[in-house]
């Protein structure tokens, strides 16, 4: 059978199936796919590979993939729209929507410092099981109940994981839906788009397997980046982990994609998430789900330039939830905004070229900063918009 399972490409367009292709070519891949939307049309559809290991099952049309945190990218835009509804103010206290908040010296924390990774809460405060991080209401009120591990707003460090709830929780105060019911009701049921946070059980079978790529042999110097990072007893394994809640394989197993951890483990597909973003910055069949106030807004950075991230031990550049352009996640240029998952996936809108791109993957690969996969495509999708 072919490589690929859809295969809808406009004129034009064809360097992003060749950058796509070369990543199978180059024995980087099992099963993925790649969307690009211009100007409102869906200009690629790619998917190719296989759900498993043992290449039995197509990675065909119906495959669903668990993206990370390119989930708080569609978290980001949530928050986004209840800003515009007026339900949310970036610039107020986080306690005047969730009072339980300000426990710990919280109380003056406000959302754009939440959301920008600035509140210092990047785990929680002592042991938390797998079973407790997978119950909403226990651990967003154990989060209420923590600490900031820096003082608030002196620098930025990753809530790898703690994002999601965080800003799910602003969510679900305002509007009394979960983020779940909210990204339905708000997000992909308007756009006839297919992302899950919390996925319904009778669509785990669809659900592609994450599986590892060979860890490359890296220098003395990256190695020791890497360390410094996710070694145990670093900010890094606190956050990436949740103080071990999250161990190697938990994002494979059912009862992790029923839960609802809107900084993690989104599910859906490549189109349906170009899509989304495509109908941030302009009208995607009529639809468009954000303003174009709001949406200058919701990205312009609130991180100080040349500011170490201190979980991440890089620079990152984080808006209102949504990363930025910026070196280590270098999107298509410096309007992009949107969000990189572990492992390469990664999805972002580019007004000033009206882009959505999204890829998504089940091969896991473990890189100092950028994916080359991921600057392949974005690399092709640059070139083809800028020809067009």
């Amino acid at each position: 059978m072919s490589l690929l399972t859809v295969d809808k490409v406009a004129s034009g367009w064809e360097p992003v199936r060749a950058a796509f292709l070369e990543g199978f070519e180059k024995n980087e891949e099992h099963g993925a796919g790649v969307a690009v939307y211009h100007r409102g049309q869906c200009v690629v559809d790619l998917m190719g590979g296989w759900r498993d290991k043992d290449h039995t099952i197509p990675y065909g049309t119906d495959a669903l993939q668990v993206v990370f945190s390119t989930t708080k990218g569609i978290t980001s835009i949530a928050v986004a729209i209840c800003v515009e509804r007026g339900l949310l103010d970036y610039n107020e206290k986080v306690v005047t929507y969730w009072p339980e908040f300000a426990d710990k010296g919280k109380g003056d924390v406000t959302v754009a410092q939440l959301l920008s990774h600035r509140a210092g809460l990047y785990t929680v405060d002592g042991d938390i099981t797998l079973e407790e991080a997978l119950d909403w209401d226990t651990v967003t009120g154990r989060l209420a109940a923590t600490a900031p591990r820096f003082p608030v707003d002196s620098t930025h460090g990753y809530h790898a994981i703690t994002f999601g709830w965080l800003a799910g929780e602003l969510v679900r105060r305002v509007s009394g839906k979960s983020i779940g019911q909210f990204v339905r009701d708000e997000i992909t049921s308007p756009l006839n788009a297919e992302f899950h946070i919390g996925l319904p059980e009778e669509l785990e079978p669809r659900v592609a397997r994450l599986m590892a790529h060979p860890i490359p042999k890296f220098t003395p110097e990256v190695a020791k980046l890497m360390m410094e990072r996710s070694a145990p007893g670093t900010k890094g394994a606190e956050a990436l982990g949740l103080n071990g809640a999250f161990g190697n394989g938990v994002f494979n197993k059912p009862e992790v994609h029923r839960a609802m951890i809107p900084g993690a483990n989104g599910i859906g597909n490549a189109r349906s998430l170009a899509r989304i973003y495509a109908a941030t910055v302009g009208e995607v069949d009529g639809v468009r789900i954000l303003g174009e106030e709001t949406r200058s807004r919701a990205t312009v950075s609130n991180t100080p330039k040349g500011e170490m991230d201190q979980v991440l031990i890089s620079e990152t550049d984080f808006a209102m939830g949504f990363m930025v352009h910026c070196p280590r996640t270098p999107f298509s240029g410096p309007t992009s905004f949107g969000h990189d998952g572990a492992g390469g996936s990664s999805s972002f809108a580019d007004p000033s070229r009206e882009l959505g791109f999204s890829y998504v993957m089940n091969t896991m690969m473990t890189v100092a900063d950028s994916d080359p996969r991921r600057e392949r495509l974005i690399a092709a999708a640059v070139q083809s918009a800028d020809a067009s």
